[in-house]
């Protein structure tokens, strides 16, 4: 079936050849955080670098990695030692060069800048060595199974060592097919075509505007007029009319990530004085929700419920852990159990977009039947990252993009230290199992370890898991030879549009 599909839109790129200069313009939920891979945390940010930022290796639809900016690498006998075989030829969009130093410089920034999203990602790496001007070995502490896989997001994007500085994210410079023009905070991030960049041919646009939308009606609304060409994440609702609409094309995927509400256990004032410091209070709050009606009432069948971080499709998804199905009135004994006041007041903050507003709606409604008072407080994407950081917050219902490997999933986000562990869980069995599992390579023995971490999180529940993220992808059906991803990148090589 993909390649029948490969094949059609092939014919159909030869009936309708691109004109010399296109346009085009995508609609996103949210406006990204800073425009620098190394201290960007948004969704939406990966999808800009997407076409600004190569990586040394990326994932093709399989989630297999593939060549970029690398185009071969091997491992040494212990698997300590991760060399790479770079491309020749390649340019920055400032005209530096491209070579192994530039790559150690990327790095080595990643690894050592202090407000750094990377260095976890990273932390395997001892010290990265240049050894010929397209070869550069990444010495490990250790075996590292996730490193690979690390290196086909933002850690693994080249920066121009010219332009790394603390004023990288306003003026980005890459290695990437389009280039950045300017950035207007909520309204646009316009890009141009990079002529030097070593793969131009297979690029048609000459620029690209990249549209944060949260109103998912507005969104749509831009795309059926045509202001937008294409726009990700459609709304649940919208989907049977984009169906109906001969003018457009839904092409969803099943995706990575999930999205689920984070509880703040140990962040600052909010923290300690949370109720939800006794897991009792938290396991009542999963029980006091219906994922089948968020499924069923906003999600129009295409949210399925998420029970873990690690997706359904991966060989490390553990089948132990069904989906909860909503009980009151054992929500109700565990509040009991635990002793606090009721109603158990509490603040849930959450995007301010369309459908997660609906989203938690809906789940003020539900847990209020067993014993909590939630307080809604819709946030700004950006703002709202940067609020739970500081731990201004209760909780907080949020989506994780995922990744390939279940490390991706969860050891930011879980252990102690975690660059991403908003909600400041901490405990020390699981800190040692995540480890573990980084080292081991073995595909059996390391589904042994995530199984146990897996009941170490089921038990204490520092993040109620709500439903799987799919990417539901809406374009404009002059759109040609667009594919979408599971990791829900836009990628543009050999995408054109009709004229």
């Amino acid at each position: 079936m993909l390649k029948l599909i490969a094949s059609t839109a092939l014919g159909l790129a030869l009936l309708a050849t691109p004109a010399v200069a296109q346009s085009l313009k995508i609609g996103l939920q949210e406006d990204p955080d800073i425009l620098d891979p190394a201290k960007a945390r948004t969704f939406v940010s990966r999808i800009v670098f997407t076409s600004m930022c190569d990586k040394l290796v990326d994932l093709n639809e399989r989630l297999q990695p593939v060549p970029q900016l690398a185009t071969a690498w091997d491992w040494n006998s212990d698997n300590t030692v991760l060399t790479f075989h770079l491309r020749a030829n390649v340019k920055f969009q400032d005209d530096e060069p491209f070579d192994a130093a530039a790559v150690k410089a990327s790095l080595d920034r990643s690894m050592t800048l202090p407000d750094s999203l990377r260095k976890i990602e990273l932390g395997s790496i001892d010290h990265v060595d240049v050894v010929d001007p397209l070869t550069v070995a990444l010495h490990l502490k250790h075996p590292d199974a996730t490193i690979l896989s690390q290196l086909t997001d933002r850690a693994g994007m080249i920066l121009a060592p010219k332009a790394l500085g603390p004023d990288f994210g306003r003026h980005p410079v890459c290695a990437g097919p389009y280039q950045f023009v300017e950035r207007v905070q909520n309204d646009r991030i316009v890009l141009k075509k990079f002529d030097g960049y070593w793969n131009a041919a297979a690029f048609h646009f000459s620029d690209i505007t990249f549209l944060p939308i949260p109103d998912t009606t507005v969104r749509l609304a831009n795309l059926r007029s045509g202001g937008l060409q294409i726009l990700e994440r459609l709304a649940p609702a919208d989907v049977a009319s984009v169906k109906a609409d001969s003018s457009l094309v839904f092409a969803p995927v099943v995706g990575l990530g999930y999205q689920g509400i984070t509880f703040n256990i140990a962040n600052g004032d909010r923290g300690t004085k949370s109720p939800f410091a006794d897991k009792r209070v938290r396991q009542a709050l999963q029980y006091a929700i219906d994922r089948d009606a968020i499924n069923e009432v906003v999600g129009q069948g295409i949210f399925p419920p998420a029970q873990q971080a690690i997706p359904i499709a991966s060989p490390f998804f553990d089948a132990a852990y069904p989906p909860t199905k909503r009980d009151v009135d054992k929500a109700r004994a565990l509040l009991k159990a635990s002793g606090v006041a009721l109603p158990v007041k509490f603040e849930l903050m959450h995007g301010n977009d369309t459908v997660t507003t609906q989203i938690n709606e809906l789940i003020q409604s539900m847990v209020g039947e067993a014993g909590f008072e939630a307080n809604l407080r819709p946030t700004e994407f950006a703002a709202m990252q940067k609020e739970a950081a500081s731990g201004n917050f209760d909780t907080n219902q949020v989506g994780w993009s995922g990744r390939s490997d279940p490390d991706g999933n969860l050891f930011s986000f879980v252990t102690c230290k975690g660059a991403l562990n908003d909600g400041h869980y901490c405990n020390a069995d699981l800190d040692k199992l995540l480890t573990e599992a980084r080292t081991e390579l073995d595909l059996a023995r390391r589904k042994a370890i995530y199984d146990k971490a897996e009941a170490i999180l089921q038990d204490e529940l520092p993040i109620v898991y709500v439903y799987y993220q799919p990417w539901p992808f809406a374009l404009s059906k002059k759109v040609i030879g667009f594919k979408p991803y599971p990791d829900g990148m836009i990628r543009l090589e050999g995408v054109s549009v009709a004229k």
